[in-house]
């Protein structure tokens, strides 16, 4: 993975090195400080250099933003990813239902970031920023250093981040749209299962029932946080739980999970300025309960 770096105009001569890479390449303190102690971490014009070294004119600042060779990699496990969107930095995968993110405990069976250390090469490591359940299926994002996660997680729950999810409900909603204002927090005793609380974390989720058959509905929801469980619970809290969702609504032959997919996701990428706009298409068990 390349450095970063970063010519020095007229209007910035005289600033220090610090500047440069806490506003120009937006690395965290910490982010610095570990940069310090690797060779050729912080570079002025090819050579090793102070952070507190004055810049001029036409000087080239690099830094690198790749994680350090020793870098823990989890045990690779093979597996077909369906990627949508990759870069030098980043990718989103189309993760199936019954996936799991993380390695279960028990080191049983694999997940996508046993998957992605087989996929990304020597000096990538897996650094999810969008985590999904096991039983959600949908667009997912991963940062492949841990100064991409960094920029990632700042603008997450941002205009810079939007995320889309379709549901199935099993009850229709009162109200054809509307936003979920309720706090949540871990079961006392639990930590999986959630709960609305007025001592919990704020959490808003935005709905819209997009249509509706034979009792059910099919919502868009919009997250604006990143709670555990969030848009599983909020819709359980008015009354229309998720099709399958066996915790905190019903289980139903109908499906084998909650009916959740991560539709859409749009982001403002922190290094390109671009605007990644992708989507991810019903999995076949939920467009069959659907149809």
């Amino acid at each position: 993975m390349e450095p970063l770096s970063f010519k020095i105009p007229a209007e910035l001569a005289g600033c220090t090195v610090q500047h440069i890479l806490t506003t120009v390449f937006e690395m965290s303190r910490s982010h610095i400080s570990r940069l310090k102690r690797r060779a050729g971490g912080i570079m002025t014009n090819g050579e090793k250099c102070y952070s507190t070294a004055r810049c001029k004119e036409g000087d080239t600042v690099s830094a690198l933003i790749s994680d350090p060779p020793d870098t823990k990699r989890l045990e690779p496990m093979p597996y077909p990813l369906d990627i949508v969107f990759e870069d030098e930095w980043l990718l989103v995968i189309n993760k199936p239902a019954g996936m799991t993110v993380h390695p279960e405990r028990s080191g049983v069976g694999g997940s996508v970031e046993n998957a992605l250390s087989a996929y990304l090469k020597p000096d990538e490591f897996c650094h999810t920023v969008s985590r999904l359940d096991r039983g959600t299926s949908g667009l997912m994002t991963v940062a492949k250093c841990g100064y991409m996660h960094e920029r990632m997680i700042s603008i997450l729950h941002t205009e810079d981040f939007y995320k889309q999810y379709i549901g199935v409900c099993s009850h229709i909603p009162e109200n054809e749209r509307g936003t979920i204002e309720l706090p949540l927090r871990h079961v006392p005793g639990s930590n999986y299962v959630m709960e609305t609380c007025d001592e919990g974390a704020p959490s808003v989720t935005e709905y819209e029932a997009i249509g509706t058959a034979n009792g059910y509905a099919l919502v868009k929801l919009v997250p604006h946080t990143g709670r555990m469980h969030q848009l599983r619970v909020h819709m359980a809290a008015i009354g229309c739980p998720l099709v399958g969702d066996w915790l905190y609504g019903t289980e139903s032959d109908l499906i084998p999970r909650a009916a959740l997919h991560s539709q859409r996701l749009v982001f403002r990428h922190p290094l390109t300025g671009q605007r990644v706009d992708l989507a991810a298409p019903l999995p076949r068990d939920m467009q069959a309960l659907v149809e």
